[in-house]
């Protein structure tokens, strides 16, 4: 099972913060004297944003083709759309680019994800993608020079870069991780947005049960992560289906959906409380990002719309108030990837 460890400060840099901390009634699972009760506003499955912005879309064909995800969002979902920003995965990128710059589609792109590998030594930007809104992606497994100079050349192009977090889990690459990020930044005097993925939730295993979950390290190694993380002004995190060996719980209609959720729906609104509430503490509302595709290397499947009510669901019954659920499904994105 995947699992996640504390991302130490580089050394001689910046001193390790201290634990965020919120009150265990708000991401806790209940007691016995609550039963399934935490103290909640009434009806979280009221609470939408007013707009949303998926910011991560996946398209894995040579056709911009969108039927799958309107099909996937549903109503909710697709009716709130007033943006997207499509992850690129084994295509032709020119034909990708000639389409949408030809091609006026129902729920707008804001921005085309353009992967890179860090381990490359030659970066290329292809002069045809001036056509289009773009940001970068890539993937981080190790800390190399290669990596430190592909970083930077990403971030020179003054373009939100995505970096979906593979690294094998060790005190040294996750220490390099910080390290990578410091010196891929030094000297540029305005710094685009560095969007992590697979942080939030964080691989996890499910058989953990939730009572021993709070005490356990590695929820405690999270914590400690997260708020090295947010150290940097310039990170932002992404609100993804999470990598947990299983399919995202399905959520039953809306006429029927607070009598008949599942037992497993509502598990796992249990355990993303328990991660967003650290990521919240540590990054405030500002930095959380939606999206509404997993991470190409993850271990689990979703369903669009599946995904958002459960995100949002977790989201409202923390108690935040509209412009928290409003900034995390729709301003965030808008702020990163709106404007070129």
């Amino acid at each position: 099972m995947n699992s996640t460890a504390p991302l130490p400060s580089s050394k001689g840099t910046r001193p390790r913060p201290p634990k965020p901390r919120l009150p265990l009634s708000a991401f806790s699972p209940p007691s016995s004297a609550t039963g399934e009760s935490f103290q909640l506003p009434s009806s979280p499955t009221t609470t939408h944003p007013k707009a949303i912005i998926d910011a991560n879309v996946i398209i894995a064909g040579d056709a911009v083709d969108l039927s799958t995800w309107k099909k996937e969002a549903g109503s909710m979902l697709g009716s709130r759309a007033d943006g997207l920003v499509l992850s690129l995965l084994n295509v032709d990128l020119e034909k990708i680019v000639e389409q949408l710059s030809s091609t006026e589609l129902p729920t707008p792109v804001i921005s085309l994800s353009v992967p890179f590998k860090l381990e490359d030594k030659d970066q290329t930007f292809p002069s045809y993608l001036s056509k289009v809104p773009t940001s970068l992606s890539t993937v981080f497994n190790q800390s190399t020079p290669e990596g430190i100079a592909s970083l930077r050349w990403a971030l020179e192009r003054g373009r939100p870069v995505d970096i979906d977090i593979q690294a094998a889990i060790s005190d040294a690459v996750l220490e390099s991780f910080e390290d990578i990020i410091s010196k891929a930044t030094a000297g540029i005097d305005k710094v685009p947005p560095i969007v992590l993925s697979n942080i939030l939730p964080p691989p996890h295993d499910l058989e953990l049960p939730i009572v021993k979950l709070v005490n356990h390290p590695t929820y405690l190694a999270f914590q400690s992560q997260v708020a090295a993380l947010s150290l940097f002004p310039e990170v932002y995190v992404k609100f993804l289906p999470p990598s947990w060996d299983a399919p995202t719980p399905p959520t039953p209609s809306l006429e029927v959906a607070e009598i008949t959720d599942s037992q497993q729906k509502k598990e796992w609104k249990r355990r993303i409380k328990m991660y967003l509430g650290p990521v919240m503490e540590a990054f405030g509302y500002q930095r959380i990002i939606f999206g509404s595709s997993p991470c190409p290397t993850s271990s689990g499947s979703s369903v669009a719309s599946d995904w958002y009510e459960i995100a949002r669901e977790s989201l409202a019954e923390l108690g935040v108030e509209q412009d928290f659920v409003d900034a995390v499904f729709y301003e965030n994105a808008k702020k990163v990837y709106g404007s070129d």
